[in-house]
C-alpha cells in the first residue's frame, strides 16, 4: 500500500514510509495514566501524511527513519488525515538513522574536535580522516 491510497477512517493499513519531520512531544494524563504524543510527518513516492506516535513509539521513531505501519488506522481531523497504529496494529523501525560507534573521530563536529580527531590531518600518519558521511555509505 501506498500513502496516495490511504483513507479516512480505514484499517488494516500496512504500509512503510520515511520520518521528515516530527513534532516535539506532548504530555497528557487520562483516566489517571500519563503518557505522551506527537505528529510526524511521513512519506513515500507517492506522498505525504501525518502519524501520531503514542507513549513508546514516541521515543523509537526519529527524523530520517524508515518506519513500517502495520495494521494501522486513518482517522482525519480538521480535514486531515492521520495514520496511527491504533489499537491493534504497531510501528516498527525497519531503517534507523542513527550511527553507533565508539569512535568520537567517526562523528566529526566537537567529540571529533574534543578527541583531536576533528577534520584535520593527523600528525602521525599525515592522513585525513574519514568524514561520517563516507563512513555511512
Amino acid at each position: 500500500m501506498e500513502v496516495k491510497d490511504v483513507k479516512a477512517n480505514q484499517g488494516k493499513i500496512d504500509l512503510v514510509v520515511e520520518v521528515v519531520n516530527k513534532q516535539e512531544p506532548r504530555s497528557f494524563e487520562k483516566f489517571g495514566k500519563k503518557g505522551k504524543v506527537c505528529n510526524a510527518t511521513v512519506k513515500d513516492d507517492s506522498g505525504e501524511i501525518v502519524l501520531t506516535l503514542w507513549n513508546d513509539d514516541v521515543d523509537k521513531v526519529n527524523i530520517g527513519d524508515k518506519v513500517r505501519v502495520q495494521n494501522g488506522w486513518c482517522s482525519e481531523f480538521k480535514g486531515e488525515k492521520q495514520l496511527s497504529a491504533g489499537k491493534f496494529g504497531k510501528i516498527e523501525v525497519v531503517q534507523s538513522n542513527k550511527v553507533y560507534t565508539n569512535d568520537p573521530g567517526i562523528l566529526g563536529g566537537a567529540a571529533g574536535v574534543a578527541a583531536g580527531l576533528g577534520g584535520e590531518e593527523s600528525e602521525e600518519s599525515g592522513e585525513e580522516p574519514m568524514d561520517a558521511e563516507e563512513f555511512v555509505e
